[in-house]
């Protein structure tokens, strides 16, 4: 990584280089692979972007972690650094059973320190189907409850589109995938499912709120609760699309 870009914004490279050293230093050995992955392992990183962070380990030392503390409570204020630590044991299992998030990362991911543990591996189609519908169905019941309970206050509304716009993105890659028609990014998944509903077109606007606040953290005024809504409808589209994939 020496003396190479990692991400697009050079604060997220320097703290990004001095945590994986940190981390080397901590675990030792026992430290495997640590891996990029998301909208940071594109170059897309914004300054609202989360960053996130797989380690693979070959054991979890109670010792060794502890060295760890620090420097990832100073990366995660610096740079909103989120961190996985994944035993090698781990990865089949996981993978089968966060199919969609982890197909994410097979996807959009970045070496950043030892050998490639995803190489050669695949998540059955079996395994992603059920693991779509359970992800698209929980994130319904989780938008209602939220519309109902954070519904007169727009920053929170904002807030929670924010938060929803990644995983709708990977679930929309993953249902795309699974039909036969894979976008070229996960942001143009979700936009070709909503533009595939029954009043898409006229909502292609909704879509671009969507993204803006992920980015901004802010709408105008009126905009979040029928932006809100209408990502209700859509996760509720996707999972009814999902149920009927073979």
């Amino acid at each position: 990584m020496e003396g190479e870009s990692i991400t697009n914004l050079p604060n997220a490279d320097r703290v990004l280089t001095e945590f994986v050293a940190d981390a080397r230093s901590s675990f030792d050995a026992d430290l495997r692979a640590v891996v990029l992955y998301g909208s940071g392992a594109e170059g897309k990183l914004r300054a609202t972007s989360d960053v996130n962070l797989l380690l693979v380990l070959s054991a979890f030392d109670q010792k060794k972690a502890d060295q760890l503390r620090q420097p990832l409570r100073l990366a995660q204020a610096a740079i909103k650094l989120r961190t996985m630590f994944l035993l090698e044991s781990e990865i089949q299992p996981a993978m089968a059973a966060f199919a969609v998030k982890f197909a994410d990362i097979l996807r959009r991911r970045r070496v950043l320190y030892g050998d490639d543990p995803f190489a050669g591996t695949s998540i059955s189609r079996s395994d992603t189907i059920v693991r779509l519908k359970q992800t698209l169905l929980n994130l319904t019941l989780r938008l209602r409850e939220a519309y109902i309970s954070r519904g007169l206050r727009e920053e929170q509304l904002v807030a929670m589109i924010a938060d929803m716009a990644g995983p709708l993105r990977s679930c929309a890659a993953s249902l795309l995938e699974l039909e036969g028609r894979p976008a070229a990014s996960p942001k143009e998944a979700l936009q070709k499912v909503a533009a595939s509903l029954p009043d898409g077109p006229e909502r292609a606007e909704e879509i671009s709120l969507i993204s803006e606040a992920r980015d901004r953290k802010a709408l105008a005024p009126g905009l979040a609760a029928p932006t809100f809504f209408h990502l209700i409808e859509l996760t509720r589209s996707m999972w009814t699309r999902a149920n009927a994939l073979p």
